[in-house]
C-alpha cells in the first residue's frame, strides 16, 4: 500500500521527513498492535510505548490538548494536572478503555509491587474513538491480553497503518481509515530533532475531504452529519516543558 507522499498528493514542505515518516524516528518510541477478527469483530489495540524502560519510574513530559470533548478516554486529566504520564498509551475503542486500563495498571503494578501500598497509584493513559459502524462494539471484545498483546508487540522502525490495531473499524470522511503516521525533522542551534505523530482517524463527513491539489474525492455514500473523533499522540526528542508541549500539541 503507498502513502498519500508515495503517491504526490502531499506537497513538500518546509521540514523533511524522517528517515520511516513515523512516530518511531524519535528515538526510545515503539509502537506495537492487536487487531481482532471474527464474526461481526473488526477491532482492536494499539500501544505507543514512549521508552523501552519503566515509564512509572521513568515519567516522561506530557501534556494533553483537547479541541473538544466527548470521549470515555481515561487518564487524561492527571496528565493535564501534573504534566507527566505513567504508562505507555493505549488506544482502543469505546467499550474497551476499561479492558486496557486494567492492563496497564495490572503491568505497572507487576513491575512495581508497591503500587497503590506504598507508594501512589497509577495514572493508566487510554484513549478511544467508535468503531461501531464496522465492529459490533457491544460484544466487548477487547481484553486485557489484547491490550496486553498490543504492548508486548510494540517495536521500532515500520509502523502497520491503515485498518490494524485500533483503527481497524475506524472510518473517516466516508473511507475507510485507521492508523496513520509521520514525522518531521528539524534544526535548532547545532543539534538535529524530531516531531512525530501516530494519528486514530475517525472523523470527518462523507465529501468534505478536499485533497492538496483541491480535488474532493467521491466517497459513494450519502452525506451525513460529523459525529466523528480523532486521536492525535506527538512524540519528540525537543527538550520541552509539559507547557510547551502543550502549545505544540495546539
Amino acid at each position: 500500500m503507498k502513502t498519500a507522499r508515495e503517491l504526490g498528493l502531499i506537497p513538500q514542505g518546509r521540514l523533511e521527513p524522517g528517515p520511516g515518516n513515523a512516530i518511531t524516528d524519535v528515538a526510545g518510541v515503539s509502537v506495537g498492535h492487536r487487531s481482532l477478527r471474527g464474526e461481526g469483530l473488526f477491532t482492536g489495540v494499539t500501544a505507543i510505548l514512549p521508552h523501552a524502560g519503566d515509564v512509572f519510574r521513568v515519567k516522561p513530559r506530557a501534556a494533553v490538548e483537547v479541541i473538544n470533548g466527548f470521549s470515555k478516554s481515561a487518564g487524561l486529566m492527571q496528565v493535564a494536572e501534573l504534566g507527566t504520564i505513567e504508562t505507555p498509551i493505549v488506544l482502543t475503542n469505546t467499550f474497551g478503555v476499561a479492558a486496557c486500563t486494567e492492563a496497564l495498571v495490572r503491568r505497572a503494578i507487576s513491575a512495581n509491587p508497591a503500587i497503590g501500598r506504598k507508594t501512589s497509584t497509577v495514572n493508566a493513559l487510554v484513549c478511544e474513538c467508535n468503531d461501531g459502524s464496522i465492529n459490533d462494539i457491544q460484544a466487548l471484545a477487547v481484553t486485557p491480553a489484547d491490550a496486553g498483546a498490543a504492548l508486548d508487540a510494540a517495536r521500532a522502525g515500520p509502523v502497520e497503518q491503515g485498518a490494524v490495531g485500533a483503527g481497524s473499524g475506524m472510518t473517516a470522511f466516508g473511507f475507510k481509515a485507521g492508523i496513520g503516521t509521520a514525522s518531521r525533522r528539524m534544526r535548532v542551534g547545532k543539534r538535529d530533532f524530531t516531531l512525530g505523530t501516530l494519528v486514530l482517524a475517525n472523523f470527518g463527513a462523507a465529501g468534505d475531504l478536499v485533497l492538496p491539489d483541491g480535488r474532493r474525492p467521491d466517497p459513494r455514500v450519502p452525506a451525513g452529519p460529523e459525529r466523528g473523533s480523532v486521536i492525535v499522540v506527538m512524540a519528540t526528542d525537543l527538550p520541552l516543558a509539559d507547557r510547551q508541549l502543550q502549545r505544540v500539541a495546539r
